[in-house]
């Protein structure tokens, strides 16, 4: 795991990136989150799908609803980049457009899309 502080339009944003799964459960989430928090000081974190449990994105297992409790409890904001193209779930496409019309947590194709939400929240 690689987590670089970024300095957008006077914003701190972390940018999480690695080749594993990090993000198994609502408790590696949450303990990302401090981590970041502690390491770099953001509470805006852009996040690499690669890192996220494929389960996540099974909304029926509730991880994605647990994560995202938890980052708005602790007040982190999130934007996770990558290609979603290959998910047919309606719910998770209705999700995905819910989410991206919020203001707390943001599904994006780049990782330069992903810190352009951030800075801009």
């Amino acid at each position: 795991m690689k987590i670089e502080s970024l300095n957008e339009n006077n914003t701190g944003i972390a940018l999480v990136t690695g080749g594993e799964k990090i993000i198994t459960d609502a408790a590696s989430a949450l303990d990302l989150a401090m981590t970041v928090r502690y390491e770099t000081g953001a509470d805006k974190i852009a996040l690499d799908k690669a890192i996220l449990a494929e389960d996540f994105f099974v909304l029926s297992t509730g991880l994605a609803g647990e994560i995202l409790q938890k980052f708005i409890n602790y007040r982190i904001k999130a934007a996770i980049w990558g290609d979603y193209s290959h998910y047919t779930s309606k719910p998770l496409r209705d999700f995905i457009y819910e989410s991206n019309h919020g203001k707390d947590f943001f599904f994006v194709a780049t990782k330069e899309e992903a810190i352009q939400r951030l800075a801009r929240t």
